[in-house]
């Protein structure tokens, strides 16, 4: 077994207020006898990992104290991807501060001349007894001869015998406050010296100083990792011995960066077959004439898998129904609320004709047969906004033109399922290869913004209808205007008598000015209605975002804390539909209307012309566009790898069975329905186990695995098809405010996990603030805000043109989708080096 070189570190006990003079003790890192250390190679997420913590104790020596060593692995510095390596070290060439043939035998006299170095080049300008309390602490104060470092990185050599420490080099961190920057100080010995068991001939010594608050890139572990990834190299060390001047000494520094920058060349590895098309070999035109092979692709491999989808989680060690559970509960708020909100738009958008009943019967029948066969089974198919008013769009032609909606409508859907079909049939859903995930969230982002959207409207009508001015009790005119005479009459009398008792306030004009309060009888008074909404909206927000958030709190235990985590939607809803629908009974709140007739309507088709029917043709289209972009792009964004997901995905057969699907919906005059987001990634992380830690101070939370399972939408869906029969009651108690607030709900827990939005999040924090992610660390930091300044333009006018009041203009809103791809691909990488694109759009947190 070859011998594995990795870092060790020892991380900085409490600093010590003063320093021992009775000598020094290096401190003892021997591991005890059996004790075993893990090769780093299997930590790849995490910069350090494996801590190990010593009790030093003799209660019989009178000294008696205890000592507390925590040792950490270090990640070493990747010189290929991680650009702070080669920018630390160009700006220690920049002020170089090297000593060579040294002469000071004990490491407190090395590190004072190192100190004095710095002062003399004018790089630091620190008090060098400051600097030495903190690079030593006293483990017991004046009383114990103990005097011990602080902070260092040793070179390990992990081998079938154990660990080997590398004798011949130290590198020493400090935190220093009086400090504005970093600074490093290298000391090459003229001769090895023994400070200690594990450090028996030191040669080298790199003395780090560096700033408490920094960049998370920037700290002095970070810095020391470039240079002690440079030094754990003992051919690196040989031919510093060689240097005989500074500028050699420097250069061989420069080569070494150079070595290790050079990209070693991977085995090609043979590819599976796989018909995820984010994967795989380069888009081909010839994978386009493979009729039905992506298809045949999906089944061949989800089949066998198919049973695991009913039975895990069921039984044995990975049992988790109580989360099967409170799953599909949340799942069946998620998804009954949006069908109530899209149902109620499109029942004002069609003057009834699609209304609350049939969205709700609509999404029933088409997610229970999705639930049944789709390949990827955590995604939810629902009736979304776009949709909605697409459906908008094809009433106000069918005025304008005297067209029989039904038919035309149905005409519409079956188009659009015959090129979703002939889509899955020719392996359409190849073009994802196309869209990074960058692009993907752009368009997840403005979904969410979408949503919000959706909120605000609606709270601005109910504002705009109910708060500016008293709406009348009765349209009879003739009894409003015999009521209001009868009050001037009144008015007029009572003035009379008051003017013979009383001054009268007189107007400039003349007039006396008398308040006339219009009976309850006439007029109704509704200001109370609007104040009420916004605050059951807000509070719908509110309280379910609160309770999602319990499970990051120290209360309760950590299963109650999933379980009212998993169910705050549920919980929220019922809340705030109690607090508007029974303790302000008396304030009368908007609520969904419902209408009486069959929910099934088979369109006469024979009243289209041929004409009618090919203009449908092209609407159907622009739909089938819509369906196709967004299908596709909920499912790469369900099966992103921090999911973890193992049974993969099937987007070819997914589409065909959207096609299908439709076909049903267009011929029952129900609405149609395609994968949404962010229900779908929701649903994922609803079922995932996860597990938190902590990385230079960051709270960060990864999933360790997801049930994928077909139980739980099923459930759902059977669930929203039954709350057909609650209709008007008990459903009409959930206020539309509360269905905004749900609105909101979705849209603050689908921005979890989205990259842009993190880099967002970065342009208002300050650098000491900055998580430790993959493209901090690999990525210069002007070019993350320049990338993420372009995503927001790309956003600002997808915005403009999904949200432009004029319906018309969303129909080519797909086109703007479509048109991301080539910005992506094509301007992007003349604004910014490709390498540094491909890091941000890496898939990977």
């Amino acid at each position: 077994m070859a011998a594995k070189k990795i870092l060790h570190f020892v991380p900085s006990e409490a600093p010590s207020t003063g320093r021992s003079k009775n000598g020094y003790v290096f401190q003892e890192m021997e591991l005890q006898d059996g004790e075993e250390e893990d090769s780093p190679a299997t930590h790849k997420d995490h910069i350090y990992d494996k801590q190990i913590q010593i009790s030093v104790s003799d209660p019989e020596c009178p000294e008696f104290g205890l000592l507390n060593t925590t040792r950490k692995y270090v990640k070493p510095m990747n010189f290929q991807e991680e650009v702070r390596a080669h920018r630390d070290l160009d700006s220690f060439l920049a002020q170089a501060s090297i000593l060579l043939e040294e002469k000071a035998a004990t490491l407190d006299e090395v590190l004072r001349r190192m100190l004095t170095h710095l002062v003399e080049d004018g790089h630091s300008r620190c008090d060098a007894d400051e600097v030495m309390n903190s690079l030593f602490t006293d483990a017991g104060g004046k009383e114990f001869n103990v005097h011990l470092l602080s902070e260092t990185i040793q070179g390990v050599t992990a081998s079938p015998t154990g660990i080997h420490y590398q004798q011949s080099w130290l590198c020493i961190l400090s935190n220093v406050r009086s400090l504005q920057r970093r600074h490093v100080c290298i000391a090459r010995l003229e001769r090895p010296q023994n400070w200690g068991v594990n450090c028996c001939e030191a040669r080298y010594v790199i003395l780090i100083l560096a700033p408490p608050r920094t960049k998370s890139t920037k700290t002095a572990i970070e810095f020391g990792r470039t240079f002690a990834t440079m030094f754990s190299d003992i051919s690196f060390r040989q031919k510093l011995l060689e240097a005989k001047t500074q500028e050699e000494f420097k250069q061989q520094l420069v080569n070494q960066q150079q070595q290790l920058s050079v990209v070693t060349e991977k085995p090609a590895v043979e590819e599976v077959e796989d018909s995820d098309p984010r994967r795989g070999k380069p888009l081909q035109c010839t994978d386009f004439l493979k009729f039905g092979k992506g298809v045949y692709d999906d089944l061949r491999r989800r089949l066998p898998l198919y049973p695991s989808d009913f039975t895990d989680g069921m039984h044995g060690k990975d049992r988790c129904l109580l989360k099967y559970t409170t799953t599909a509960i949340f799942l069946y708020i998620a998804i009954l609320l949006p069908a109530i909100a899209f149902g109620s738009l499109n029942d004002e958008s069609t003057r009834g004709e699609i209304d609350v009943q049939k969205t709700i019967v609509g999404q029933s029948i088409g997610g229970v047969i999705y639930s049944l066969f789709a390949g990827s089974p955590l995604v939810i198919p629902l009736t979304t906004a776009p949709l909605a008013i697409f459906i908008s769009v094809i009433r106000g032609i069918c005025d304008d033109y005297d067209l029989d909606f039904d038919a035309f409508y149905a005409c519409i859907g079956l188009w659009n399922s015959l090129f979703l079909i002939l889509g899955g049939l020719l392996n359409v859903s190849l073009f994802m290869k196309l869209f990074k995930r960058s692009t993907e969230e752009v368009i997840a982002l403005f979904i969410s913004i979408a949503f919000v959207g959706d909120a605000v409207k609606g709270t601005v009508k109910i504002f705009k209808h109910f708060y500016h001015g008293p709406t009348l009790a009765t349209t009879n005119s003739t009894l409003v205007l015999q009521q209001i005479n009868d009050i001037l009459e009144k008015m007029k009398n009572q003035t009379t008598n008051m003017l013979e008792h009383h001054n009268d306030t007189v107007s400039p004009t003349g007039h006396s000015e008398v308040s006339i309060f219009l009976p309850e009888s006439l007029v109704l008074t509704t200001r109370e209605r609007p104040i009420l909404c916004l605050l059951l909206m807000l509070g719908t927000l509110w309280l379910g975002y609160a309770l999602y958030l319990i499970k990051k709190s120290p209360y309760l235990n950590d299963r109650v804390r999933e379980v009212v985590s998993d169910c705050a939607l549920p919980i929220s809803v019922v809340v705030c539909s109690f607090i508007g629908s029974y303790l302000f009974l008396d304030v009368q709140l908007p609520v969904f209307s419902v209408h009486d007739g069959p929910v099934f309507n088979f369109p006469p088709f024979d009243k289209l012309s041929g004409m009618n029917t090919l203009s449908a043709a092209g609407l159907g289209f622009l739909l089938a566009l819509l369906i196709f972009i967004d299908q596709n792009i909920v499912i790469s964004l369900t099966h992103v790898p921090e999911h973890k997901l193992l049974k993969g995905t099937a987007f070819h057969w997914d589409l065909l069975l959207t096609g299908f699907i439709n076909i049903l919906m267009s011929c029952l005059g129900l609405p149609w329905m395609h994968a949404a987001f962010p229900h779908s990634s929701l649903h994922a992380r609803q079922l995932a186990k996860v597990e938190t830690h902590v990385e230079n101070g960051h709270l960060s939370t990864t999933i360790v695995s997801v049930q994928e399972t077909r139980l739980t939408s099923l459930v759902a869906n059977i669930l929203i098809g039954l709350s057909a029969f609650m209709l008007p009651i008990p459903l009409q108690w959930i206020p539309k405010p509360v269905l905004y607030g749900l609105f909101l709900y979705i849209a603050a827990t689908s921005l979890d996990g989205n990259q842009m939005v993190d880099r967002m999040a970065l342009l208002l924090k300050e650098q000491t603030s900055y998580p430790p992610t993959h493209y901090i660390r690999r990525v210069p930091q002007r070019k993350i805000h320049c990338f993420t300044a372009l995503q927001m333009v790309q956003l600002i006018v997808l915005c403009a043109f999904g949200m432009y009041p004029l319906p018309y203009m969303k129909m080519v809103f797909p086109l703007m989708m479509i048109l991301l791809v080539p910005v992506r691909t094509s301007l992007l990488p003349r604004v910014i080096d490709a390498k540094y694109l491909d890091i941000m759009d890496a898939q990977h947190m």
